[in-house]
């Protein structure tokens, strides 16, 4: 598990990018899962999918909640694990089966109160590539296509599945001031 990843220090350009987000947007398999999909047969013989996800993304998500941001996901796939996941963690917007992203981009945006520009997207795969070049800070992760590496504003060193929320999570809280509280909650100073 790629927990504490060291990332190059970021650009002044970035940080900038990442000082207007107040909404995270992301894809989930390859970003908050590894992208893999497991099915076993479930008690009356159906199979059941089911994936990972880390326990570092959930703690970040919870740190981004509890300072105020939104969250949502947006996912070609339907998943009820998922569902829960998002729920357990105060996911706002919970989007799933929706290989266009577009519209589900433009209903959280409006629900949300916000602009383009003060949403950060999070994906790994072509069908996130629109959204990506839409967003004010557009994040691809480690394990991404090398197409969306080419769209993204920023690449996480973390794959998919193993802290890329958590990383760009701390990114933006960085960016905006709010890190310093989460890390003092914790007796722990910068």
């Amino acid at each position: 598990m790629a927990a504490d990843t060291a990332a190059p220090p970021p650009s002044p350009a970035l940080m900038e990018k990442a000082k207007r987000i107040r909404v995270l947007l992301t894809d989930v398999d390859g970003v908050w899962t590894d992208g893999r999909l497991f099915y076993f047969p479930g008690p009356n013989g159906v199979l059941i999918e089911t994936k990972g996800s880390t326990a570092i993304d959930g703690m970040a998500l919870r740190w981004w909640h509890a300072a105020g941001h939104v969250s949502g996901v947006i996912s070609g796939r339907d998943a009820p694990g998922i569902t829960h996941r998002c729920q357990m963690l105060g996911v706002a917007h919970i989007f799933q089966g929706h290989l266009d992203k577009i519209e589900p981009w433009e209903k959280i945006c409006a629900a949300a109160g916000v602009q383009d520009d003060e949403v950060c997207y999070m994906g790994d795969d072509l069908p996130d590539a629109p959204l990506l070049r839409r967003a004010g800070l557009g994040v691809a992760v480690a394990n991404a296509r090398r197409e969306v590496k080419s769209v993204a504003d920023y690449v996480t060193v973390t794959p998919g599945g193993q802290g890329a929320v958590r990383e760009v999570i701390e990114l933006i809280m960085q960016a905006r001031g709010e890190w310093d509280a989460v890390l003092e909650k914790y007796g722990l100073r910068r």
